[in-house]
Parts: structure tokens; C-alpha cells; sequence
């Protein structure tokens, strides 16, 4: 077997359980041979949906899990049951270098909380960020982060994203110098809170770093293609990042309803069916699945809880490109670079 990225994957999280899980695996396994499954789950759960899909069975590893997390469960409730559920396991699997990345559909405060907890923050970090590629109308997607890690953030931190995000944007978009923006109510100077400003003037400043900053942006600039970060606190983060699905879904719903009101629309659908397909795989959030913590001393990618088969396939996907290229090592010379000047600055 080629050496490859060694995943870890909570089988049991997500809204469908194992099913749509192994499915995923087996979507990639076909495409990617090289790359190591540890699934932590019900043993007899997890068999059964491995026997679908052939020899599957055998290439992948299978570690019993006598719990799961729960949906609503509390992040204080799940940290005590790290060591006997499916998403505690699967992250402790990459603290102690059994895995690379571990990847879970399962509740995204838990995964946070035990996430920070197992495998602790990166020097020069304060706080991890969730980060996520969302569509745009320009050449590629762009990354957005904070999604919900932090509700409140201070300058220093809004920083902090900026050099994990472009880093992340370096990594998965091939972008040598990715434009950065700050997420805010008017693209004014004079906008915003205290912390927006304050961490604008410092990125400003960081013009020795490898991305471009370029101010702020408002939430409806998001997807218009000129902009490869954007960086918000987790509450905004999250606001906009669910304002964004619903629209879509909205669009989607509206464009079906049209067609089917009258002989003379469904004459139309059918000659706008192609373009239609088209937006719908631009919208549909399988196709950019896979959000990652960023900042965190080893990789933890969040996969989507109602996410089908192609979206497992798509964060499992981006949990073993952030492997390849080493993205921790990238965050850590970029943060490393950023508090030599810092300290340099305040010893003049």
C-alpha cells in the first residue's frame, strides 16, 4: 500500500450516521488509493455499511467506540467522554500521531471543545478559527474565517485569522499573495468597532507578510469575486455563512417553483436546464464541504452533519491537501515572521 495521508474519521458523527460516511470513503478510495482510513465507531454498525462497498473492508481500519456525541450535547459534557466516544477518539488518534487529520460531521461545539483541549493552540495563536471555502464569482472560491469558533474576538486575534487564512488560501487556492478583507459594515475607514479598526492599522502595517490587505468589505461584496480572504469574529462568521446557504436554498426553490407554474415555464426549464444544473453546483454546500480548525497544533476538518456521500468525499479531500502541503508548518513560519517584526517594531 502506497504511503499516503493517514485520515481519522468519527463515523458517527453526523445527521445520517455511518451511511453516508463510508460511502464518502469509498467515493475517494477510488479516485485516491494512497490514503490510510481509521474509522471510530460502533463496530457492527460501521461492518455493515463497509460490507456495501466491496472491498472496502479491507483497506481501512476499523476501531470500536462504545459512545457518540450527541447533537445537543454540551461541549462540557462531551470533553469528560473524549476517551470512549467516536469523536474523541478520532481526534486523539492525531495528538498521539496515529493520524494526520481527523474529520467529523458530528457536533461542531464538542469538536472545538476537544479539539483546543487534546491537541492545544499553536504558539502565537490565542484562539483557533473555523475556516471554510465559499463560491464566488471570481476564478476560484475564496476562505472565510471565523464560521462560529469565537463569538468574540479582539484585534489581535482578527490578525491571527488573517495569517491562518491566507495561509489556508496559499495552500488550497495556489494563491501566491491572496487579497485579505475584513468583514464589516461599510468599506469607510471610519467603520466599524474598535477591534476592526484597530486590527485593520496592524495588517496595514504587516506589509511584510505573503498576502495583500485590502480593507473591509460588506457581506453583500462576499461573492463577487474580488477578494481570496475575508476575516470575521465567529458570530458574524456564522450570520453570514447561514444567511449565504439559506439565499441559495431560497434561489434553488424559487427557480423550481417558477418553472413549474405554467406549460410555457416548464417549456423554459427545459431550454434553461443546463445553466440550471450549473447554478446548482455552484450553490450546492456538498461541493464545499470541509471546514477546517485552523491554528491548532494538528488538523481537525468539520464536515458538514447532513452532508451526502460527494460532501464526505470533499472534506475527507480537503483534510488530505491540507496534509500534503504541510499547512501547520506555513501558519507557524507566517506567525513566527509576523512576531519578529512585531517584536523588532517594539524594540525601536
Amino acid at each position: 500500500m502506497n504511503a499516503g495521508p493517514r485520515i481519522a474519521i468519527d463515523a458517527m458523527g453526523g445527521d445520517t450516521g455511518p451511511a453516508a460516511i463510508v460511502a464518502g470513503i469509498a467515493r475517494v478510495r477510488r479516485k485516491d488509493s494512497s490514503l490510510h482510513f481509521t474509522l471510530f465507531g460502533d463496530d457492527k454498525v460501521v461492518r455493515e455499511e463497509l460490507k456495501k462497498h466491496g472491498q472496502l473492508a479491507r483497506d481501512v481500519t476499523v476501531c470500536h467506540a462504545p459512545e457518540s456525541i450527541a447533537a445537543s450535547e454540551k461541549p462540557s459534557q462531551a470533553i469528560r467522554r473524549a476517551k470512549t466516544t467516536s469523536m474523541g477518539l478520532a481526534i486523539n488518534a492525531v495528538k498521539d500521531g496515529q493520524a494526520d487529520a481527523a474529520v467529523s460531521g458530528g457536533n461542531t461545539g464538542a469538536l472545538m471543545a476537544m479539539s483546543k483541549l487534546a491537541l492545544r493552540t499553536m504558539a502565537g495563536i490565542d484562539r483557533p478559527a473555523l475556516a471554510a471555502l465559499l463560491p464566488s464569482l471570481g476564478e476560484h472560491d475564496l476562505v472565510m474565517l471565523d464560521l462560529g469558533a469565537n463569538t468574540e474576538c479582539d484585534a489581535q486575534n482578527l490578525v491571527q485569522f488573517a495569517v491562518m487564512g491566507s495561509a489556508y488560501a496559499r495552500t488550497v487556492l495556489g494563491v501566491a499573495k491572496p487579497r485579505v478583507k475584513l468583514l464589516n459594515i461599510g468599506t469607510e475607514e471610519l467603520k466599524g468597532t474598535d477591534e476592526l479598526k484597530e486590527a485593520a492599522a496592524l495588517l496595514r502595517e504587516a506589509d511584510y507578510l505573503p498576502l495583500r490587505f485590502d480593507g473591509f468589505t460588506e457581506g453583500d461584496q462576499l461573492s463577487r469575486g474580488n477578494v481570496d480572504v475575508v476575516v470575521t469574529d465567529g458570530f458574524s462568521g456564522n450570520i453570514a455563512l447561514k444567511t449565504a446557504e439559506g439565499t441559495a436554498r431560497f434561489v434553488t426553490d424559487l427557480l423550481r417553483r417558477a418553472f413549474k407554474s405554467s406549460l410555457r415555464s416548464k417549456a423554459g426549464f427545459a431550454l434553461s436546464k443546463p445553466a440550471l444544473n450549473l447554478l446548482k453546483v455552484h450553490l450546492d454546500p456538498n461541493n464545499h464541504n470541509g471546514a477546517v480548525f485552523l491554528g491548532l497544533n494538528g488538523l481537525v476538518v468539520k464536515s458538514h452533519g447532513g452532508a451526502n456521500p460527494r460532501g464526505v468525499a470533499n472534506a475527507i479531500n480537503v483534510a488530505a491537501q491540507m496534509v500534503r502541503n504541510d499547512i501547520t508548518r506555513k501558519i507557524g513560519e507566517d506567525l513566527d515572521n509576523f512576531r519578529a517584526h512585531a517584536f523588532n517594531e517594539a524594540a525601536q
